[in-house]
C-alpha cells in the first residue's frame, strides 16, 4: 500500500479556535510532543493509538478525544490502512487549565451527541460566512466538554434572556454579531445564550439570523436587485453564501427566484 499523507489546515475567524487540521495518514507516526492548545480530535476512518501520561489509549470510531495542553503524547495508526482524522486546536478561553487533570484521566469520551456536534462544527468551519453558526456550535461543544470534565448542575436560565438576544439579532441583521459580543452586551455566558434562545424559540441564534437575512434578500430580489447585490445588502459573505442558504430555505436559487417575479 502506498504511503499516504494528505493534510489541510487553516485558522478560522472564530474566537478560541487556533487551528483546524484535517489529515489522512497511512504509515506516519507522531513522536512524543506537546501542544500549547487543547486538541479536540475525531477519527472518521481507521483508528489511532497513542500514549498520554505514560498510559496507552485509542480512538474508536464513536469517540471524541480531548488531549490537554502541555502534556506529552504521541500517535500512530492502529489499523493497517491508516487513519483519517479531523482536529480542532482550542485555546484556554474555551477550556481552562484547571481541567487538564480530568482530561489526562479521561481523554477519550464516548458521547454520540458530542461527536455529532463536533462533526457539524467542522462542516460549518469549512464554509466562509458561517462564523456565527460555528461559534454557536462551539459553545454547545464547550459546555458539553465541561460537563464531562467537571460535572455540575445546570445553571438556571434567566427569564427574558432569549427575548433580549432576539432583539439584539433583529437590530444587527445585516452587520451581524458574534456570540462573544452578545454575551458582553447581555451579561451572560455565550453557551447560556444559545441554550436559552434554542429552548425558547426552537431554533439556534445563527439559524434565526440566517432566516432573517434570507427574508430581506427576497424583498431585494423582488425589487430587481441582482443576487450579488442582495447578498451584499443582507449580510451574507458573498453570492455563493446567499445561494446556499436561499436554496435551502426557499427551494430555488436567488437568480431563479428573481427571474420568476412579475
Amino acid at each position: 500500500m502506498a504511503v499516504r499523507q494528505e493534510v489541510t489546515a487553516w485558522r478560522p475567524r472564530v474566537p478560541g479556535v487556533v487551528e483546524v487540521f484535517h489529515a489522512h495518514f497511512t504509515e506516519y507516526a507522531y513522536p512524543m510532543h506537546v501542544h500549547e492548545a487543547w486538541t479536540l480530535l475525531i477519527v472518521d476512518d481507521g483508528a489511532v493509538r497513542y500514549d498520554l501520561d505514560r498510559h496507552e489509549h485509542g480512538t474508536p470510531h464513536d469517540t471524541v478525544t480531548l488531549l490537554p495542553p502541555h502534556v506529552p503524547h504521541n500517535g500512530s495508526a492502529a489499523t493497517p490502512h491508516g487513519f483519517r482524522k479531523r482536529v480542532l486546536y482550542l485555546d484556554s478561553s474555551r477550556l481552562p487549565d484547571d481541567l487538564i487533570g480530568a482530561a489526562v484521566d479521561t481523554p477519550d469520551l464516548r458521547d454520540p451527541l458530542l461527536r455529532h456536534r463536533v462533526g457539524q462544527l467542522h462542516t460549518a468551519l469549512a464554509l466562509p460566512g458561517e462564523e456565527l453558526e460555528a461559534e454557536s456550535r462551539l459553545m454547545l461543544i464547550d459546555a458539553r466538554l465541561r460537563r464531562h470534565l467537571r460535572p455540575r448542575p445546570d445553571v438556571a436560565i434567566r427569564p427574558g434572556l432569549a427575548h433580549r438576544l432576539r432583539e439584539l439579532l433583529d437590530e444587527r441583521v445585516v452587520e451581524g454579531i458574534t456570540l462573544e459580543e452578545a454575551a458582553r452586551v447581555l451579561d451572560a455566558h455565550p453557551a447560556h445564550l444559545v441554550r436559552a434562545f434554542s429552548g425558547a424559540y426552537g431554533i439556534a441564534p445563527h439559524q434565526y439570523l440566517t432566516s432573517r437575512r434570507v427574508e430581506r434578500a427576497r424583498r431585494l430580489l423582488l425589487s430587481g436587485a441582482r443576487p450579488a447585490e442582495a447578498a451584499l445588502g443582507t449580510g451574507f459573505y458573498d453570492q455563493a453564501h446567499l445561494t446556499r442558504h436561499f436554496r435551502r430555505l426557499v427551494g430555488v436559487t436567488p437568480g431563479r427566484y428573481r427571474d420568476s417575479s412579475r
